[in-house]
């Protein structure tokens, strides 16, 4: 993890839950003496501690494991790419676990293409309560009321000042404004030490309000801290924000989160987004939705290389997110699945998934993405298959989906572009029929007419029937699937 009051957090929960464990649990951070730091690798070498949790001083190579087996990384988004190249060189045949509330685009990227297997958490721990987020200009009146208000009901704040030249400054206007506050200083230039002393006594509920760097930003858990301050917000990424915001709210408490920019300047394009994000999205779990649009604003990065943003303007993302999805394919020994032909279906019928059949509009996406990828009747058994088994019976809506997709798999199969139906008539192009099969047209269906110069079918169907399997009916009559 990236910073070293994390680790000990880290450290102190891992203890406790393997006490009744044979498992060798130790901390490797700058918070121990030479003498502990050296003890500790030099069990982490012969074998004899199984659990180490520690910060990016792991990643020294005067560190060796006897045999590592697993690396799990808490906070990804605060690592850098040469970290976790030096993470890779740990050992060859590592699994790799990477937790985040918002990875950075690089690796996001990396997830959506398929580089690497992405799974979400959706489930809010219990009595967890949205933050209440108040994006605007600077204004010490409504920072003051909102102190005043945290203190009247005995709980703490955060304010986060990012500037260490100037945070004694801040923590004395603040105690000049609210002086029945207690007010601590806390960033990452002081003394070890004092550093962990004033984090433990802030923990204990000796202080009110800890004016701090973003050291807080990864993992620190404190309950009873329900408020937060930022200043200059507009220079925080957006990822930033967002694990700021996660530090408070942890009780079941409603909490409150303030972030101020300067009045007398002007945002950036950039800075304003991220700010309108931040503001706007403020759901439980929606860290993956902040993770997305930061993807959006800042570009993918390279893959190989070490810019973790950056934009990919010579082809464009659809095509670019392609490419690679086919170069992993190939390289993992699947089968690529090229162009899958455009075909336009457009037939009057309710045929859709129900929110109240599939609630998660991530997951009703995803079915509709892999609905539009079906090549052939396999594959669309088997996604019916696993709506059933995922969500219960298909109702009316979902099974007339899945009669669509088998009116594209059976065009796709005979090299059929277009179907329209306008009222009670069906029209069918680009399509050639054989003498035999223009016979065979007229014995299935006496009425229907075919246009020699537009190839196309004009097919009327009896008022109030499926006009789906009116079409299915028609194309099954017309080409056994073992016709050539």
């Amino acid at each position: 993890m990236p910073t070293t009051l994390l680790a000990t957090q880290h450290g102190n929960t891992f203890s406790d839950r393997f006490a009744g464990y044979p498992i060798k649990v130790e901390v490797l951070s700058r918070f121990l003496t030479n003498a502990e730091a050296k003890k500790v690798i030099a069990g982490l070498k012969s074998g004899d501690i199984d659990c180490v949790i520690g910060t990016h001083r792991l990643l020294q190579e005067s560190v060796e494991f006897k045999n590592l087996g697993l690396l799990v990384v808490d906070e990804e988004q605060r690592f850098g790419v040469q970290h976790k190249e030096a993470m890779k060189r740990l050992r060859n045949n590592v699994d790799v676990l990477s937790m985040s509330a918002t990875p950075i685009p690089r690796t996001l990227e990396m997830s959506l293409v398929g580089i690497r297997d992405l799974s979400l958490l959706q489930t809010p721990p219990a009595d967890r309560q949205p933050i209440l987020t108040f994006v605007g200009e600077q204004s010490e009146q409504v920072a003051i009321e909102a102190i005043r208000r945290e203190l009247l009901r005995e709980g703490q704040v955060f304010w986060v000042h990012n500037r260490v030249q100037s945070i004694e400054e801040r923590a004395a206007e603040i105690r000049d404004w609210v002086p029945e506050a207690r007010v601590a200083v806390a960033h990452g230039q002081m003394d070890e030490t004092k550093l962990e002393q004033i984090v433990l006594d802030f923990w204990e509920g000796n202080y009110d309000v800890l004016v701090c760097t973003t050291i807080i930003e990864s993992g620190i858990d404190m309950p009873t801290v329900n408020t937060l301050v930022v200043e200059r917000a507009d220079l925080l990424g957006l990822g930033q924000m967002h694990q700021l915001r996660g530090r408070v709210g942890r009780s079941g408490q409603r909490a409150y989160a303030y972030l101020f920019h300067p009045r007398d300047k002007a945002l950036s394009e950039d800075a304003y987004e991220r700010l309108r994000t931040i503001g706007e999205t403020t759901d439980l779990g929606s860290g993956f939705k902040i993770a997305m649009r930061d993807l959006e604003i800042r570009g993918a990065g390279n893959l190989l290389g070490e810019a973790q943003s950056g934009h990919i303007a010579a082809v464009g993302y659809d095509l670019y997110c392609q490419l690679v999805t086919e170069a992993v394919s190939e390289m993992k020994g699947e089968t690529v699945i090229h162009d899958v032909p455009d075909i336009k279906v457009d037939i009057s019928l309710d045929a859709h998934l129900p929110n109240d059949y599939v609630p998660s509009e991530d997951l009703r996406l995803e079915a509709y993405r892999r609905l539009a990828m079906v090549t052939n009747a396999t594959e669309l058994a088997d996604i019916q298959a696993e709506w059933e088994d995922r969500f219960g019976p298909l109702p009316q809506q979902a099974q007339a989906l899945i009669q669509v997709g088998a009116v594209r798999v059976e065009c796709i199969r005979l090299g059929i572009t277009e179907i329209l139906t306008n009222n009670n008539d069906i029209r069918i192009s680009p399509i050639e029929l054989r003498a035999s099969q223009t016979l065979t047209l007229r014995r299935v269906a006496p009425r229907a007419t075919f246009k020699e110069q537009q190839k196309l079918i004009s097919l009327p169907i009896a008022r109030g029937s499926n006009p789906a399997t009116a079409v299915l009916e028609l194309l099954r009559g017309l080409f056994d699937p073992s016709d050539d």
